[in-house]
């Protein structure tokens, strides 16, 4: 019994993994393996850290104290980096859009 709670330990710990690399990914702070290029997409990076908070709060009561405590790390460094990113994306869609004002100010000048 003991080797088969240490195996569903291991499993449960490179589910968490998995998910907290796929989130990585989506954020653009890591290659994807299959492109071999830095990808972003902040929807799926937001719904993998909801998956990963949700496994939390549904496990409660349920994890030994490393698995909560590696639970937790990955979760409060991924919501971290998703901050980061959308606050860069917001920067660069307003720099965009005072690029483009100015450039129809420009255009209608001439």
């Amino acid at each position: 019994m003991a080797q088969q709670d240490a195996n569903i330990e291991y499993q449960f710990m490179a589910l968490v993994s998995l998910l907290a690399n796929s989130a990585l990914q989506h954020l653009g702070k890591v290659i994807n393996p299959v492109t071999g290029k830095v990808e972003k997409n902040l929807e799926a990076a937001g719904m993998t850290i909801d998956w990963l908070r949700m496994i939390k709060i549904k496990t409660q009561g349920n994890l030994t104290p490393d698995e909560d405590r590696i639970l937790s790390s990955y979760i409060s460094n991924l919501q971290l980096n998703y901050v980061d990113e959308m606050n860069e994306k917001q920067k660069e869609s307003a720099s965009s859009s005072a690029n483009d004002k100015k450039e129809e100010t420009q255009n209608e000048t001439k």
